[in-house]
């Protein structure tokens, strides 16, 4: 396989993220971003010409609410539960 990333470029990578590696984990790191860059290479011979970009790998919609408005609850009704009202708002214990 074709070296896309040297031993030296994942140190360096490592030291630029804090990252402390050890002999065993820069070997395995480089061979794993070989593996990747590899792998990419290998899509990048596909054909793509007649395929439209794509934001996921499956077909999603939003699944919100539509945004339009609607009546509120009554005052009063919103107030009818609460254990203490002043008659407009709710009455809450002071919190600091």
């Amino acid at each position: 396989m074709d070296e896309k990333i040297t031993k030296d470029e994942v140190r360096r990578v490592a030291g630029l993220a804090r990252l402390e590696l050890s002999e065993a984990e820069e070997d395995r790191m480089t061979g794993q971003m070989n593996q990747i860059l590899g792998y990419m290479d290998k899509l990048n011979e596909l054909d793509t010409a007649g395929i439209s970009p794509m934001t996921h790998a499956i077909q999603i919609e939003n699944v919100f609410r539509r945004d339009c408005v609607t009546p509120s609850l009554d005052r009063q009704d919103s107030l009818a539960n609460s254990p203490e009202t002043d008659g407009c708002n709710f009455v809450v214990p002071k919190v600091i």
